[in-house]
């Protein structure tokens, strides 16, 4: 009787621990999200203003030690998510559980390698959750749709890189045969496949110009090409755009396995099937 009544109160506090970190339809989810934010602001800035020698030079251990805080910090709110959540590992490999991981790792590694904890701007991505908090379902709705595109249109993408890798090889290699390697600085195919890859996507950098009447002949022609393979993609994706569709999820995470994205009227995850 005493084992049951003490998984009941472990339970219980793991259900509020779980409607507190994971729910945004709540008051005190929606703050301790809210909160969450502002420290991963503060957490970035910090690194960034790091970064820069003059402030780091007079104030790199209050930097550093800020930096610490606010690592430790996301550290113990990791495991608390872990510990509430149904299927741990189910939300360690989900996109923002790798997102909280990566988040604290770059201060870890900098013990090993100190410059790894720039790295740390990576916890940015955990602003992801503000679309929840501030109930902006459109846009929500819109990065579904926008998802679902970019899947389904996936294999045509592909093979319009696989055929525009070839055609960047085979300019290469002609701009290596017509211009002189040493005077223009096409010294190699690779170097060559690298100018052609600034000049078919209309970058241009200037580094590499090819300077024969027949290179220059060339580069005019991928140029043009440059402009009719942009919007090859672009095409694409708007293709499957207009068949994607999908319904305004709501804010309800699964306290199995803290998935979200749930329609509004679900009484079951449709990711494991654990009742919401």
């Amino acid at each position: 009787m005493d084992t049951s009544i003490k998984s009941k109160n472990e339970r219980g506090w793991r259900d509020v621990l779980f409607e507190v970190i994971f729910e945004s339809d709540t008051p005190a989810g929606k703050w301790f999200d809210i909160v969450l934010i502002i420290c991963i602001l503060l957490s970035v800035t910090t690194v960034m203003l790091d970064s820069v020698s003059d402030i780091a030079a007079e104030h790199g251990p209050l930097l550093k030690g800020v930096e610490w805080f606010f690592t430790i910090l996301f550290t113990v709110e990791y495991v608390l998510r872990l510990l509430c959540v149904g299927r741990p590992g189910r939300y360690a490999v989900s996109f923002f559980g790798v997102v909280d991981l990566l988040a604290i790792l770059p201060t870890y590694v900098s013990l090993l390698v100190p410059s790894s904890r720039y790295l740390s701007v990576v916890r940015i991505l955990r602003v992801l959750r503000i679309f929840r908090i501030l109930k902006l379902g459109h846009h929500t709705k819109e990065a579904s749709v926008l998802r679902k595109a970019l899947y389904a249109s996936r294999r045509k993408i592909l093979v319009f890189f696989s055929v525009v890798l070839t055609l960047v090889v085979i300019i290469g290699s002609l701009i290596y045969v017509i211009e002189p390697q040493e005077e223009d600085g096409f010294t190699s195919i690779p170097r060559s496949v690298y100018w052609a890859i600034v000049t078919l996507t209309t970058v241009g950098y200037g580094d590499i110009s090819p300077q024969t009447a027949a290179g220059q002949f060339l580069a005019a022609i991928v140029m043009i090409l440059g402009y009719s393979i942009i919007a090859v993609p672009t095409g694409i994706v708007t293709a499957e755009l207009t068949r994607a569709s999908g319904t305004e999820p709501s804010g309800q995470a699964c306290p199995n396995c803290s998935a979200e994205g749930h329609d509004r009227d679900a009484k079951y995850c449709k990711f494991c099937g654990a009742k919401l």
